[in-house]
């Protein structure tokens, strides 16, 4: 049997959080459905649903293997199996261990299974070593784009902003394409301090595991990053292979990514239908983040104040909200939709009304951004976000900046935008001498990373070179 025609079994290990979730998921379809490829997701119980319910609403059918995730041996409540849950700092290092403690689980399933490939989340780095006990190659996924891995590891390894004597002083990230400047408050206060934190330690481990692994999947395309894609596979030294935009290869799956929509799409494109291109702005701050009440508020306010027509996804506003200024929805009546839970995003930023999408920059949101071809609010709040903003709004110059300051899990009174300053960002994505350059940059980048996963697109030729190059290795094994 010829290398192109050799069977493949690749199997997909994603951290359990949606971010890292729907991108593994729509990876696992793009190798699926390539010729002789079979593909598998792990998973724990409470996470299936992410998986199975896409299964039935797709084409391409991905196996589901199940582990046991031990909670309670790593001290964390019953049913939690997700770090989604608004958990403290302590419960967050216990769900870690926990994730740890599938070691074994992994360990048993590949002597078992013997899959030709590992493609596991960056938060797993003891699967390399796990994989190479079995003599099967690892992939590392990171979720995230060249520009943050590079941004990340040059803070981690050259630490430039301790050569500052204040908060407010920007220094510059040495060796990186481009003066790239950021402040010391936008560094995660863990990588900040002199000792040895769990999260370095935890981010040690991760890129000790990533240089020993057989390479890195990344959901980006090479024109939209190329200098930091050539940067990271030839100063940092990694192989790497692109596969995205890897949201455009599930046409058939667009309103069922992730969980269960409370909303009606239908509906939510009809109310869409009913207004001008260009003219809507669309509010998500992903999965994860938490916005405290008098944030909403805020925003609510500065929404209001613009005029502007808006969608406004709202992930913990609770039933109780006394965020919203009073009379807010009846003011906004026809003008504004609010979205309490999770959201069709892909599908609303496809619509031709939006014209602007206020995102935290977590890469999936910011990639569903870009490849809808709408410019962006930035508004990061922890995670690699404020590496992303700087990619909308310096490099590619899609996006405008709402003005946060501060790397905070949970942003505190003190750390609110006020609604002036979200009222002009909202005006500056909208209107103005720059808004027609920056809205034909957006469509451009759309048109490009469509033709990346199209066949013979750079992103489409990667996961061909990789396939071929797999089953390569396996028949070696084999010889």
């Amino acid at each position: 049997m010829g290398v192109e025609t050799e069977d493949l079994h690749v199997v997909f290990f994603p951290f359990m959080a949606h971010g890292h979730m729907i991108p593994t998921l729509d990876i696992a379809r793009l190798f699926a459905a390539r010729d002789n490829v079979k593909a598998t997701i792990i998973t724990t119980p409470l996470n299936m649903g992410t998986f199975t319910k896409a299964n039935e609403n797709s084409k391409i059918i991905i196996n589901i293997e199940v582990f046991n995730f031990p909670a309670k041996e790593a001290g964390l409540p019953d049913g939690c199996e997700t770090p989604e849950l608004s958990l403290g700092p302590g419960m967050i290092h216990n769900f870690f261990k926990a994730t740890d403690m599938l070691n074994e689980q992994l360990e048993n399933y590949l002597d078992k299974v013997r899959p030709d490939c590992l493609v596991a989340d960056m938060f797993f780095p003891w699967a390399t070593e796990c994989a190479a006990k079995f003599n099967i190659p690892r992939l590392v996924f990171h979720g995230t784009s060249y520009f943050s891995l590079c941004a990340q590891e040059i803070v981690r390894v050259h630490e430039p902003f301790k050569k500052v004597s204040s908060d407010d002083e920007p220094f510059v990230l040495p060796y990186l394409p481009g003066e790239i400047q950021l402040r010391r408050l936008q560094i995660p206060e863990d990588l900040r301090k002199d000792e040895e934190t769990f999260i370095k330690k935890r981010i040690q481990k991760v890129k000790e595991s990533e240089v020993q692994s057989y390479g890195v999947i990344v959901n980006s395309f090479y024109k939209l990053e190329k200098d930091y894609a050539d940067f990271f596979t030839k100063e940092l030294g990694r192989r790497a292979w692109n596969v995205g935009p890897v949201s455009l290869n599930n046409r058939d799956d667009k309103a069922h990514r992730g969980k269960q929509t409370l909303t009606d799409e239908h509906e939510c494109l009809k109310w869409l239908s009913s207004k001008k291109p260009d003219s809507v702005i669309y509010v998500c701050f992903g999965s994860t983040a938490s916005i405290i009440a008098p944030q909403l508020h805020e925003i609510a306010m500065a929404l209001e104040a613009s005029g502007k027509e808006f969608i406004w996804v709202v992930r913990n506003g609770g039933k109780n909200e006394e965020w919203l200024p009073p009379g807010f929805e009846q003011r906004t009546e026809g003008k504004g939709l609010i979205i309490r839970g999770w959201a069709p995003q892909v599908l609303i930023l496809e619509h031709e009304a939006i014209g602007g999408f206020v995102t935290h920059c977590g890469w999936n949101s910011t990639l569903e951004g870009i490849t809808a071809g709408v410019p962006m609010v930035t508004w990061p709040i922890f995670a690699e976000q404020f590496y992303n903003e700087i990619l909308v709004t310096q490099i590619l110059k899609t996006g405008v900046p709402v003005g946060v300051k501060k790397w905070s899990r949970t942003p505190l009174i003190e750390d609110i935008i006020k609604r002036e300053a979200v009222e002009m960002a909202l005006r500056e994505i909208t209107e103005g001498e720059e808004v027609e350059e920056r809205r034909s940059r957006a469509k451009k980048l759309k048109e490009m990373g469509q033709k990346a996963v199209e066949e013979g697109g750079s992103s489409y030729s990667d996961i061909t070179a990789l396939i071929t190059e797999l089953r390569g290795y396996h028949l070696r094994q084999q010889n």
